[in-house]
């Protein structure tokens, strides 16, 4: 069973610097200001879920603090490190919103969950037997080892999301980032997922998550951080009404603020669903 935040042990924290921290960043798109000074941190062995409506900022928000979108203004750090000088992209793990990497190509399974290792190979070539041990444990962590040698594309919306997921666990990074992994996903493989990150984090990796809804993942939520109209409205726990109060009226998250009950495990014949 998961255990929730209140209850994770403290020897699981990482100690060093935060994996993420946001500093006053401003990000323009199309001469449109789309987020507005957001300052944030994901500390070790940390699961921050930001929150907000459609056109709030979210996806933009997280591109930049990757790397993928220019800042106009702040600073984000990674592991301590400035962004613009960040190098050590192995202790990262990014899963952006509805990847298409694992379709329309015809590289099987095992070849896309492959590449995220790259980060952790300086040089082209064979890939080492650590790095078909970590992939192998990516793969099994998804549940899809009955699917390693099948062509991505062939699979599902959801086992391909799956992939990419084990493609983002492969390089065993100590932050997971994710852009709503749980966007066309059954409430049976989100427990699932909520099993699998709450392993994650008592392994002392921390996960920064966007979502438009907590659900299963609420009980093991250290804060939630509600962005709105490109700013931070709230960023506090989960419980209360004060999450609820900082969101805007008739937006498309829920956050579900009455604990769900037991979550169901991973076991022999998969949580996940198709």
């Amino acid at each position: 069973m998961t255990r929730s935040a209140s209850t994770r042990s403290a020897s699981a924290r990482s100690t060093g610097a935060d994996p993420l921290v946001v500093d006053d960043v401003h990000v323009a798109l199309g001469g449109r200001e789309v987020v507005r000074g957001v300052s944030l941190a994901v500390h070790p062995s940390e699961f921050v879920v930001l929150l907000g409506s459609n056109g709030s900022g979210k996806t933009t928000l997280m591109r930049a603090a990757m790397g993928v979108i220019p800042i106009a203004a702040g600073q984000v750090r990674l592991f301590g490190t400035p962004l613009r000088r960040f190098r050590d992209r192995q202790r990262i793990g990014y899963v952006p919103q509805r990847s298409t990497a694992a379709a329309g190509v015809p590289s099987t399974v095992r070849e896309v969950v492959m590449s995220g290792r790259l980060s952790r190979r300086p040089h082209a070539g064979r890939s080492s037997r650590d790095d078909r041990s970590a992939v192998a444990e990516a793969i099994a962590l998804v549940d899809l080892e009955d699917y390693a040698t099948q062509p991505a594309a062939e699979l599902s919306g959801g086992q391909q999301q799956r992939v990419m997921l084990a493609r983002g666990l492969a390089s065993r990074p100590d932050l997971l980032v994710l852009d709503e992994p749980t966007a066309g996903v059954d409430a049976r493989s989100q427990v699932a997922l909520a099993e699998l990150f709450g392993r994650l984090l008592g392994e002392g990796r921390a996960i920064f998550m966007v979502a438009h809804e907590l659900g299963p993942f609420e009980p093991m939520i250290d804060r939630a951080v509600v962005l709105r109209s490109g700013k931070v409205s709230y960023d506090g726990p989960c419980t209360g009404g004060d999450l609820a109060a900082a969101s805007e009226p008739h937006n498309q998250h829920h956050p579900h603020l009455v604990e769900p009950g037991p979550h169901v495990g991973i076991d022999g014949t998969g949580a996940w669903g198709a």
